[in-house]
């Protein structure tokens, strides 16, 4: 496997996720999403990217929370590597630092989301070692 390195994006230039996250969020405008990820930016919210030769070719929204059921979590979020690089361990490798940095921070778990219809990904986070626990609900305003 090629060298990577796993950076935080700092807030100030936090868009250049936009085009992985698009992957993602097809139907959503590029206006709305710039306005979320600026704002969450501003919350317990930090991005890790994954960089192959300087180039962004993954990334992962952090979120820091603490849970009554498993205590302090990193709750990893719009997990996403760019389409060319997938199947090629790069995500295997940014849970492996995820877990890293989460243990070093003192933190006990991860616990996540993922779309119902993104098959590929339960089996990925299954192969983790992640356990379904319930139903995600949303509803909006």
């Amino acid at each position: 496997m090629e060298t990577i390195d796993f950076k935080f994006i700092p807030s100030e230039n936090i868009l250049q996720i936009l085009p992985l996250v698009k992957q993602l969020n097809k139907s959503t405008s590029n206006e709305v999403l710039t306005e979320r990820i600026q704002e969450m930016s501003t919350q317990n919210y930090k991005c890790i990217g994954i960089f192959l030769k300087d180039q962004l070719i993954g990334i992962s929204g952090l979120w820091f929370l603490t849970r009554h059921y498993c205590g302090k979590t990193i709750e990893p979020d719009h997990v996403i590597i760019s389409k060319e690089y997938r199947n090629k361990g790069f995500g295997k490798k940014l849970f492996e630092w995820i877990y890293n940095y989460a243990q070093n921070i003192g933190y006990e778990a991860t616990e996540l989301n993922t779309y119902i219809e993104n098959t590929k990904s339960h089996r990925f986070y299954e192969n983790e070692g992640y356990k379904k626990l319930g139903y995600h609900y949303l509803k909006k305003f």
